[in-house]
């Protein structure tokens, strides 16, 4: 619970539009409910609507693999 909203709190400094997608389902990274609607032991794609994010690949590098 911490680590998804250590992740939620990060995503939502960055204006740009940020998803994660798991098989067939898309969901705001910015939210909370829409994360734990995931199956979180499977890996999950991370989205990124802008060419300039390397802060932001940076600071959510502890939560990829």
């Amino acid at each position: 619970i911490n680590d998804v909203k250590s992740f939620v709190n990060i995503v939502s400094k960055y204006d740009f539009d940020v998803d994660l997608i798991s098989g067939r389902y898309v969901v705001d990274a910015k939210s909370i409910m829409g994360i734990f609607s995931l199956d979180l032991s499977k890996p999950i794609d991370v989205e990124v609507m802008t060419d300039d994010c390397d802060s932001f690949i940076d600071e959510i590098k502890p939560f990829t693999v």
